[in-house]
C-alpha cells in the first residue's frame, strides 16, 4: 500500500512536470514569456498601445521603439530582426520606418500589417484619434484570425479602445470648434492629418523628417504670416531639435509650446496615448485661443 501511495505521488509530480515544462499556459522559472500569449512586434508606440489594449492578456507586445527613442531613426539590431521574423504578428507603417518595413517582408505572405495607407502623404495618422480607431478593427481581426478562440474577448478589447477613442475625438472636435486661430506653427511636418479632422491648417518649419534643415527662406516666410495671421505660439516638440522654431518664435516675438507627435513616449512617464493627445489639445486650446 506504501508503494503504491508513492507510485501515485511520482505520477502527479511527472504529470504536473510535463504540463509546466510542454502545456501552452504557464511561464517558465527562467522568465520567459508565456507560451500561451500571441507576440505582437510593433514599430513604435501608438502601434504597440493598439495592440496591448485590443488583446489584453492574450498578448505579449514587443515595441521597438524605447521610451526617448526618435522612431524614424529605428535601426534594427540582430535580435530585433529575429523578433520581427518569430512574431506572430508585425505591425508596421509603410514608409515610417524603412528598416522594419525590410525585416517584415522577409517574412513573407501574412503575419505583418500595414496600418498606415498614406505612403504619398503624412504618416502619422495616429495622431488624428478617429483615424487610429478605423484601425482597430483591422488588428482585432488580424488576432482572431491567429487565435479564433479567443474572439470574444478581442472583441471585447476593441470595442474598449474603440469607445476611448471616440471620446477623445469628441473631446478634440469640441475644444477646437470656436478658436481665434485656425493655423499653429509646428517643428515638422507631423501634424497633418490632426489638422484636417478638425479643420485647422498646419504650417510646419521643416519636412516630414524633423532632423530636415529648414530653408532660410521658408522662416522668413513663416515669419511674415505669422504677423499676417496675428499667431500667437510656435509648436516645438519633446525630442526633435528646438533650434530653429526657438529662432522663429525670437525673430516673431511669439509664444514656444509643446506639441507631441506621440512617436515614443518621454523616458519613465507614466503617459499613454489618450494623456499625451488630451495634453496637446490643451496645448492647442491655450495657442489658438479656443472658447
Amino acid at each position: 500500500m506504501f508503494r503504491s501511495r508513492l507510485t501515485a505521488i511520482a505520477l502527479i509530480i511527472a504529470c504536473a512536470a510535463l504540463a509546466v515544462g510542454c502545456g501552452r499556459g504557464g511561464t517558465g522559472g527562467d522568465g520567459s514569456q508565456d507560451s500561451s500569449r500571441l507576440t505582437i512586434v510593433a514599430g513604435f508606440y501608438p502601434l504597440a498601445e493598439l495592440a496591448e489594449k485590443i488583446g489584453g492578456q492574450a498578448v505579449d507586445v514587443v515595441n521597438l521603439t524605447p521610451a526617448g527613442a526618435e522612431a524614424h531613426d529605428l535601426e534594427l539590431t540582430p535580435s530585433q530582426v529575429d523578433a520581427v521574423l518569430d512574431a506572430d504578428l508585425v505591425l508596421f507603417v509603410g514608409g515610417f520606418q524603412p528598416a522594419l518595413e525590410e525585416a517584415a517582408a522577409q517574412r513573407g505572405e501574412g503575419g505583418s500589417l500595414d496600418l498606415g495607407g498614406a505612403s504619398d502623404g503624412d504618416p502619422h495618422f495616429w495622431l488624428s484619434p478617429l483615424r487610429l480607431a478605423a484601425d482597430v478593427p483591422k488588428v482585432r481581426n488580424a488576432l482572431t484570425a491567429l487565435e479564433p478562440t479567443r474572439e470574444r474577448q478581442f472583441q471585447r478589447g476593441g470595442s474598449m479602445y474603440g469607445a476611448a477613442l471616440s471620446t477623445l475625438h469628441q473631446e478634440f472636435a469640441a475644444g477646437l470648434a470656436e478658436c481665434d486661430q485656425r493655423t499653429f506653427i509646428t517643428t515638422h511636418d507631423a501634424f497633418g492629418q490632426l489638422a484636417e479632422a478638425y479643420d485647422l491648417r498646419q504650417e510646419s518649419i521643416a519636412g516630414l523628417s524633423p532632423e530636415s534643415e529648414p530653408d532660410p527662406a521658408r522662416l522668413a516666410d513663416l515669419a511674415d504670416r505669422i504677423e499676417q495671421l496675428g499667431v500667437t505660439t510656435v509648436f516645438v516638440e519633446p525630442l526633435a531639435p528646438r533650434g530653429a522654431a526657438e529662432t522663429l518664435a525670437r525673430e516673431a516675438d511669439v509664444t514656444i509650446a509643446e506639441l507631441d507627435p506621440l512617436e515614443s513616449l518621454r523616458p519613465g512617464s507614466d503617459d499613454d496615448y489618450s494623456s499625451v493627445m488630451r495634453r496637446n489639445l490643451a496645448a492647442l486650446r491655450s495657442g489658438l485661443v479656443c472658447r
